[in-house]
């Protein structure tokens, strides 16, 4: 187990449900609470059927602290119903690009796996195979706006970071939860610029 789970665990503890509190979009529905965890050999069937491997952070947050519940937006999508995605190829005419679903195991592009959910076609995605494996991104699947990749190393640290801005009483817009750019990859990651 992660060494991280425990404080995770204490800092979501100390933050309450309190309906109509605006500082956390979504938070209705999972109320802060959090859902079961996943058995092992539950998560080792969904990697088997969709020919992945999860990341080892989001892995350890499965199986030892929740399988649902609580996360920023509406909440930590249970395994079973998480959809895999591959970034479209990057279109000369736009600047954003969005992402398409994956409906079976494929190694065409780089597969990301959609975890929270955020609602209408926003994803929030962690990287599961290519350059991203770990790390998450905010995107929209119809390329609206282009997609954001997180400065956390991985899905832990993006959670504990949530959960340091819902107990600072901080609004969704300011969790900084994402970052411009992924700097390790400013030329594959990117938009274009405007001519």
């Amino acid at each position: 187990m992660d060494s991280r789970i425990p404080r995770l665990r204490r800092k979501l503890a100390r933050i309450p449900y309190m309906p109509n509190r605006s500082h956390s979009f979504g938070e209705e529905r999972h109320e802060f609470r959090l859902g079961p965890r996943l058995p092992s050999a539950r998560v080792d069937v969904f990697e088997a059927e969709h020919d992945v491997e999860l990341p080892q952070a989001y892995r350890d947050y499965l199986t030892n602290m929740s399988g649902s519940g609580a996360s920023p937006y509406y909440g930590l999508i249970p395994l079973e119903a998480c959809a895999l995605f591959t970034m479209n190829p990057k279109a000369p005419d736009r600047v954003t690009r969005g992402f398409r679903r994956a409906y079976r195991p494929t190694h065409d592009g780089d597969l990301f796996l959609h975890v929270i959910e955020r609602g209408c076609s926003d994803l929030v995605l962690v990287g599961v195979s290519g350059p991203l494996t770990g790390r998450m991104l905010i995107g929209n699947a119809d390329g609206f706006w282009g997609p954001n990749v997180s400065s956390a190393p991985d899905f832990l640290a993006w959670y504990e970071r949530w959960l340091d801005h819902m107990a600072a009483g901080l609004d969704n817009p300011a969790l900084l939860l994402t970052s411009p750019r992924l700097h390790a990859h400013p030329n594959r990651y990117r938009p274009a610029s405007k001519t």
